[in-house]
């Protein structure tokens, strides 16, 4: 990948949950024109459009949920990450840093909820379900046995998530390989230094006017929507990242 394409598609797209995670970068993907999606104007996070219609993703998840979900409920974690963001700000400016401890939980709650759901839309697209391919593909055999293995795994961490919460696809950088892993209130159960690849998300207000309390059904039908081809992109660009910056690394060692 050449530096131009690296610049343009992580730094206009720098959202991949600073939260939860190292390495920031959404990754664009296969959806083509989403140059601007992770939108942050004037010094303020915007709500990103979805990247399709609201009724796209039937009969799976319904379009009634999807403006709920989209227009309500991630709007109101962008509105929380700002108002964290500004009450921050008037606290060093102040010097009254009695309320630092409130501010910074709404911080990690509501921004981790603004990055999952930004990342969540573009996991998903109406010409989803399948299987991934490339080296993708290759990477989840080696790591969970095989797709169905890891299909299971992912499938019973995100019915078993205790309340509201995710079910997690990441990538570790270190050891460079992928995880399945739980996040309970956004924010909870996290492991730092690991990347979001793709999410799902499991509290109640994405699935009850159309699966009611049956989040199992939920998860099942979900991997029909799934957006393979923007994971296995987000995927070849993390590990492009990582090796560069091994390379660097190491180059710099050998100059000492």
């Amino acid at each position: 990948m050449s530096d131009s394409v690296s610049r343009r598609e992580l730094l206009s797209a720098a959202m991949a949950a600073p939260f939860l995670g190292g390495i920031s970068g959404l990754a664009l993907g296969a959806d083509a024109g989403m140059e601007n999606y992770a939108a942050f104007a004037n010094g303020k996070y915007v709500l990103p459009p979805l990247p399709y219609p609201y009724n796209a993703l039937e009969p799976h998840i319904d379009e009634a949920t999807m403006r709920l979900h989209h227009d309500k409920h991630h709007l109101g974690y962008v509105n929380g990450l700002n108002k964290a963001l500004d009450e921050l700000a008037e606290a060093r400016r102040t010097g009254d840093f009695n309320l630092v401890k409130h501010w910074e939980r709404e911080l990690a709650f509501h921004g981790s909820g603004h990055f999952l759901h930004t990342l969540f839309w573009l996991n998903m697209g109406p010409k989803g379900g399948g299987t991934p391919t490339g080296s993708l593909a290759k990477a989840i055999s080696r790591d969970f046995g095989s797709f169905k293995a890891f299909m299971a795994h992912f499938s019973a961490a995100s019915k078993q998530v205790e309340a509201s919460g995710w079910g997690i696809l990441a990538y570790e950088p270190i050891a460079r390989k992928l995880l399945v892993s739980q996040a309970e209130k956004h924010q909870n159960l996290t492991e730092w230094g690991v990347i979001p690849l793709l999410v799902l998300d499991v509290w109640e207000h994405a699935y009850y006017l159309k699966y009611q309390n049956d989040r199992g059904k939920y998860v099942d039908n979900w991997w029909n929507v799934v957006n393979w081809p923007f994971v296995q992109r987000r995927f070849e660009i993390l590990e492009d990242i990582v090796l560069q910056y091994e390379r660097r690394m190491n180059e710099g060692a050998r100059r000492r």
